[in-house]
């Protein structure tokens, strides 16, 4: 069970990790600190430079032109000074910030990369990209905002409470009684707080999921007529973000700047108080008065400002333990020996492999095949039988710890990831095309010459890219939508066949494609077949009929093996789908 609220060890904790990523920045951030200081210092003497024209220079038939031209070109050259601090100030910890979250993001980016297909069977898709795009969003916040303050508020309460000691010591001990005062506020909030933020970014999670999901399963949604209870679905989570809202809008209301102007006025009170008793006694300076309500409210503005930037912080706080969360994951891909052995001849090997998806239930149990070089192995069976579990291990996207399965007589786990990705070409049912061209699908950026890209197309007989208007320059949108099924299987197989792979997947590969474009490619399977190993899952028997090897699944367990004839002969299970699928009747 997750917890609802993140303790100060977690905080310090996280804090510390994101501060890490500010030492690549250390020699700009010693200027932007330099800069600051110099700017606070700025602020501190203003109004001790009013309060010496005051009490000194404001004399009736007296004006002492010298000292206050000094004074005035004194106080101009400071004002002025400070805007150009401040606008470089900000700027160099804009520039900080904005670095930080880069890296940030690109080592949330990396790490999804390397996360093993078992984490995106659990975590959905919406909240991944929410960590990845809002979270590191409100870290940003934290430095531009958040660290800009704390950081000028801490050197001007300083610089100000000095300043202020010097005028009146008396004075300044008398404000110290307001400090428990709003240390008591600011941890009173953070606890408050830290539940509140913790429940808005899961829900904000949550509406990203289902946004997501809605998305990528439009025509679903609109063919089943699903709006309605999506709509409900989305708005219990919209809710329940509302309220989480309201609660630390209401959270704010009290514990931010209202409260901390009553405690303001409280020092106003005693300040006044103080003059007033003391004017009893020996005349107050007016200049002094001015000076020290003047330093008084400075003093309470960053600490305004810093409690206000709470606020950000403790969403920051929440949103980098999110991040961190992914950074954290353990449920990698599937390590490799990264061994300089290659795959030469494509000889695979599944010894007594057995497989669960959750630990608890095997989905493969006991597999032990053959395939040997240049021979085709198919793979049949209904819906659940273990066929992608299969293409899954051997492709190495889950890892299996009992039994094992070797190329080349060598553990797969032996090679480099590298060497299993480029000699393995994989072709799935449903292909994925990125959002570029028809030619950049095709080569997948990779350094891949145009007569090579045109071969592979040529190859798996790809007419229809000829008939484009741009040809295999032409546009893709989004996933291919503006193909049909089977045009985006024959761009999928001219990307497999571009790379010249050893070992050939198939994951029913012409299941989706109409039976005029089967007959155009099956040639191309036999010519891409030749010289290749081939494991194919098989949907269509009529498709796999002349494989050395076909092994029918049921249940994880291989019941029958042999090729067409032979399993024909025993009259089992594909016997059974043989005469299904020719529409049969015995």
């Amino acid at each position: 069970m997750k917890s609802s609220t993140i303790s100060r060890k977690e905080q310090a904790t996280i804090l510390k990790r994101l501060f890490s990523y500010l030492i690549p920045h250390k020699k700009a951030l010693a200027i932007a600190l330099f800069i600051l200081v110099l700017s606070v210092t700025g602020e501190v003497l203003t109004p001790y430079i009013i309060k010496v024209f005051i009490d000194n220079h404001i004399t009736p038939r007296s004006f002492e032109t010298g000292p206050i031209v000094f004074l005035a070109l004194s106080f101009i050259f400071i004002e002025v000074l400070n805007v150009v601090l401040r606008y470089y100030q900000h700027y160099k910890f804009q520039v900080i910030a904005l670095k930080v979250v880069q890296q940030l993001r690109i080592d949330v980016f990396s790490k999804i990369h390397r996360l093993g297909m078992r984490y995106f069977d659990q975590v959905p898709a919406g909240a991944i990209v929410s960590r990845a795009t809002n979270d590191t969003e409100a870290i940003k916040d934290l430095f531009v905002n958040v660290l800009i303050s704390v950081i000028q508020a801490v050197f001007l309460i300083i610089g100000v409470y000095i300043a202020m000691f010097l005028l009146n010591p008396v004075l300044a001990l008398y404000i110290l009684i307001v400090l428990p005062i709003i240390v008591y506020i600011v941890y009173l909030y953070r606890k408050l707080s830290a539940v509140v933020y913790m429940a808005m970014r899961e829900k904000l999670s949550e509406l990203n999921a289902k946004l997501s999901e809605s998305l990528s399963g439009m025509s679903i949604v609109q063919a089943f007529r699903q709006e309605a209870r999506l709509n409900r679905e989305f708005d219990d989570i919209n809710e329940v973000h509302y309220d989480a809202m309201m609660r630390n809008t209401k959270l704010n209301s009290i514990l931010l700047r209202p409260i901390i102007d009553l405690v303001f006025f409280a020092a106003i009170l005693v300040l006044l108080t103080y003059f007033g008793v003391a004017s009893f006694e020996t005349a107050v300076e007016i200049g002094v008065v001015y000076a020290f309500v003047t330093y008084i409210s400075r003093f309470f503005e960053p600490i305004n400002q810093m409690m206000e930037q709470l606020a950000i912080f403790q969403q920051a706080i929440v949103a980098a333990k999110r991040v961190f969360e992914i950074l954290d994951e353990t449920d990698d891909e599937p390590k490799q020996l990264n061994t300089a052995v290659q795959i030469t001849d494509g000889c695979i090997e599944f010894r007594n492999v057995s497989f669960s998806y959750d630990g608890k239930v095997d989905v493969l149990k006991n597999i032990s095949f053959t395939v040997r070089p240049g021979e085709t192995v198919a793979l049949v069976g209904h819906t659940g039988s273990g066929k992608s579990s299969i293409i899954n291990l051997l492709m190495r996207f889950y890892e299996f710890e009992r039994g094992e399965i070797l190329i080349d007589g060598i553990s797969i786990k032996d090679y480099s990831q590298k060497e299993i990705r480029q000699k393995l070409g994989l072709v799935l049912q449903d292909p994925f095309l990125f959002y570029g061209t028809v030619d950049s699908n095709i080569r997948l950026y990779g350094h891949m010459s145009d007569e090579d890209v045109e071969e592979a197309i040529r190859f798996v007989q790809a007419d229809f890219i000829r008939d484009l208007p741009h040809q295999s320059k032409q546009r893709v949108t989004e996933r291919g939508s503006t193909f049909s099924s089977g045009q985006r299987q024959l761009i999928a197989f001219a990307r497999t066949i571009a790379t010249n792979p050893k070992i050939l997947v198939l994951d029913e590969a012409t299941a989706s494609i109409d039976t005029e474009t089967e007959v155009a490619i099956q040639a191309s399977l036999d010519k891409m077949r030749k010289g290749r190993t081939t494991i194919a899952i098989a949907h269509r028997l009529s498709t796999i009929q002349d494989a050395e090897q076909i092994l029918v699944l049921h249940q994880g367990e291989i019941v029958e093996r042999g090729n067409h004839q032979q399993l024909l002969a025993q009259k089992g299970l594909y016997h059974k789908m043989y005469l299904l699928q020719n529409g049969i009747v015995e």
